[in-house]
């Protein structure tokens, strides 16, 4: 397995994972505008591929002091094969070697089962309230 920069060949692929990873997402995370918006502010988006499968994906963020992890998706069938590991370990280092002191992500409460799996790899729960705003107008 390779675990790798995003390249435009990988879009369609890209795409189609995180749909089926993320099939109750809200319309304003819509996979293709949201890899689309991202690529016009920078390219920390890794994916991890397995022979012509694409198997993995992240978005990352990093705003100068703090890093983001965004989207992490393993298609199913390569769930608890150590490929969400190294991909956010890869991510990680990746957002290190630009600066980065502090790797934070946020967890739906829909989806507590996964939170086990970023402890595994080092992340605490933080008491923190996570608090977002839309401003495109749309609720």
């Amino acid at each position: 397995m390779e675990i790798r920069k995003y390249e435009q060949g990988d879009k369609d692929r890209l795409i189609s994972l995180w749909r089926q990873v993320f099939p109750d997402d809200l319309p304003h995370n819509e996979p293709a505008k949201v890899l689309e918006s991202k690529l016009m502010v920078d390219d920390l988006v890794f994916v991890a591929v397995e022979g012509e499968h694409l198997v993995g994906g992240c978005i990352a963020g990093y705003d100068g002091h703090r890093g983001w992890l965004y989207s992490v998706a393993v298609a199913a069938g390569y769930r608890r094969k150590g490929v969400g590991q190294e991909l956010v370990n890869f991510t990680i280092k990746s957002l290190a070697e630009l600066g980065c002191i502090k790797v934070n992500l946020q967890v739906r409460s829909t989806n507590a089962a996964v939170v086990a799996f970023y402890e595994t790899l080092g992340f605490n729960i933080e008491e923190r309230i996570s608090m977002g705003k839309r401003v495109d107008g749309n609720a």
